[in-house]
């Protein structure tokens, strides 16, 4: 176990390097291969955590499951990982991201292979949970890594290009595994993202590195002349302290409890919006899948716009955009459920994806990141997961209840009632709304 251990260990600190040009060429040339694996990678490896979205009307179609059991088996990824978001959080501060990010996407691929081959119920809920735990290792690693190798200048923008990694993963879930569904059945939205991240685990462990110190480098702050005011050191100043010192934090807990309430909306559409437009739109996979592709590829620049425009323009403070992004949210979301036009319905999935995904950046992570001690990066990261993702399955199980018990069986067909369940996520989102918004004052730290 003690050899185990050691190989998440961080490497020891190089002497330091003396001529400029040469701390120049390696830091631009490792800040680009961090920033490229912790977001395309994060993109490609987040595809193991969403098949099971694309799967849920073959398997209830086939009497594999019902909703009620594809709730349970849905809900048990989000607890899982929850808990290991905030573990894997703590621990990331500690080990070397290099081996830890990797084996986290190793263990989850070879998870979702299993996954397409079981039909059990406890085998499916077992196998999913343990997926949750080691897709838990991916946002720390890719805050830590932001903050071992980016300045505090640079957090927004790097912040909001690093989100888009999800809306990446969203989308090539939605277009791509839904086309694997289609052709190949319902086991190839588990096997094909599966095979894939096996080699995207290989490809990151050569592509990522572990802090700039272990290469000779000086720290960031003093390659960017950034320095911000110290922290108030928790702990005898020591990392573990500072961690400690995160759950002090009155506004970490009604962020926290802002992003949870926003989880269940976000979840709610990923995980129910495939048969919510099947059913009640009539939609084919392919067309479900197209038009919920539109959330994470407006995503993408709305992940990128929030970090720019938060610091270009509000000077790196969120809560004014979080106000934008949540009112155009619930505009959205109403028009989603209501309207029946494709164009009306393109229109607004495209608003709900530019704003939905600009609250995942703040509420998310960002808005913690500023207001938390920076060397607790990973740890307040893990801390406002459990909130997020225990929301998360909340939903996953109170939706398909809802979903269920709306479910009527006439001449052989079934039909489905989704009132309960959007009530449940539009207001959810308007309690997120309302909770961000009363952290109007909160301003970063460093």
């Amino acid at each position: 176990m003690h050899r185990l251990l050691r190989l998440f260990a961080p490497g020891p600190d190089r002497p330091r390097l003396e001529d400029p040009r040469e701390i120049d060429r390696l830091y631009r040339r490792c800040r680009l291969s961090v920033m490229l694996s912790i977001t395309l990678g994060y993109g490609v490896a987040y595809t193991c955590r969403l098949g099971l979205s694309v799967v849920k009307k073959p398997l209830i179609d086939g009497g594999i499951f019902t909703a009620n059991e594809l709730g349970i088996i849905g809900s048990a990824i989000f607890y899982a990982y929850a808990f290991g978001k905030l573990v894997n959080g703590f621990l990331a501060d500690h080990t070397n991201i290099r081996v830890f990010w990797p084996t986290g996407v190793l263990l989850s691929a070879l998870i979702n292979v299993a996954m397409g081959w079981s039909t059990l119920l406890w085998v499916s809920v077992v196998l999913w949970a343990f997926n949750g735990w080691f897709q838990g290792f991916g946002a720390p690693s890719g805050v830590v890594s932001m903050t071992q190798w980016f300045s505090n200048r640079e957090r927004g923008r790097i912040y909001g290009l690093w989100s888009t990694a999800h809306s990446l993963g969203e989308g090539l879930t939605f277009v791509g595994l839904a086309g694997l569904v289609t052709y190949f059945g319902w086991r190839a939205g588990f096997i094909g993202p599966g095979l894939i991240c096996i080699l995207v685990a290989i490809v990151l462990y050569f592509t990522m590195r572990d802090r700039p110190q272990t290469l000779g480098l000086p720290p960031v702050a003093d390659w960017k002349n950034d320095h911000g005011a110290a922290a108030p050191a928790g702990g005898g100043g020591s990392t573990w302290g500072l961690q400690l010192s995160v759950l002090k934090l009155p506004s970490i807990w009604i962020l926290s409890l802002a992003c949870a309430a926003m989880t269940v909306t976000r979840y709610g559409l990923n995980s129910w919006g495939m048969l919510y437009l099947q059913e009640t739109k009539g939609y084919s996979d392919l067309q479900a899948g197209g038009l919920l592709a539109l959330n994470p590829l407006a995503g993408l620049v709305g992940c990128a716009a929030y970090g720019f425009v938060s610091d270009k323009f509000f000077h790196a403070r969120r809560p004014p955009v979080n106000l934008i992004c949540g009112l155009l949210e619930i505009l959205a979301l109403a028009v989603i459920f209501t309207a029946r036009h494709p164009l009306l319905l393109t229109a607004a999935f495209v608003i709900y994806g530019l704003s939905i995904n600009g609250l995942i950046t703040s509420l998310g992570g960002l808005f913690a990141v500023d207001i938390a001690p920076k060397k607790a990066a990973g740890a307040v990261m893990g801390f406002i997961g459990v909130f997020a993702y225990i929301g998360a399955a909340l939903q996953e199980r109170i939706s398909g209840y809802l979903i269920q018990q709306g479910t009527t069986l006439v001449d052989g067909v079934r039909h489905y009632d989704f009132r309960g369940a959007i009530a449940f996520w539009v207001g959810s989102s308007v309690v997120s709304l309302i909770l961000a918004s009363s952290l109007w004052r909160a301003r970063p730290t460093d």
